[in-house]
């Protein structure tokens, strides 16, 4: 990463919607810290996300992002857009923090290895803005740590229900 300050400055903001001292608030890892099973699998309502559910969905998301990263077309998540459950209790919540927190850390590592100039380049993204371009390794970023920051507000506001 020497010699790549866009780069330390986004796996600094990663880093900080993840596990960090980030702006909007606590970050996600330390909002986790302290729900429990039953406070994680808990649905408000039939029409909204349980935390559970929004963790599996940003594990999804930053695996897919990684994989854009690198080289592979943009597509749904193979884990699907919001994965089902593999099992229930205490245990499977404990195992969907670590894959969240294992899916960040893969993605930042493999982040690591880029210069900036790569940053810059395209994804196998098929979109097309008015531009006539598609979206860069730079934007599809900065969309993630946008997409953390938003799902930590949502695991916030549901850890208090």
């Amino acid at each position: 990463m020497d010699g790549s300050p866009e780069v330390a400055r986004l796996v600094d903001q990663l880093e900080r919607a993840m596990c960090g001292d980030a702006w909007h608030g606590d970050p996600v890892v330390a909002i986790l810290q302290g729900i429990d099973f039953a406070r994680a699998n808990a649905k408000p309502s039939a029409k909204a996300h349980s935390i559970r559910e929004i963790v599996r969905h940003m594990a999804a998301w930053t695996n897919e992002v990684r994989r854009r990263l690198n080289g592979s077309p943009a597509a749904t998540p193979r884990e699907g857009d919001w994965p089902k459950a593999s099992g229930k209790g205490p245990a499977a919540w404990a195992d969907e923090i670590d894959t969240l927190i294992g899916a960040h850390n893969a993605l930042v590592h493999d982040l690591e290895k880029f210069t900036d100039a790569e940053l810059n380049e395209p994804i196998r993204d098929p979109r097309n803005r008015k531009t006539g371009t598609g979206v860069t390794r730079y934007v599809l970023l900065h969309g993630l740590v946008q997409h953390h920051a938003y799902h930590a507000g949502q695991i916030a506001l549901l850890s208090k229900i």
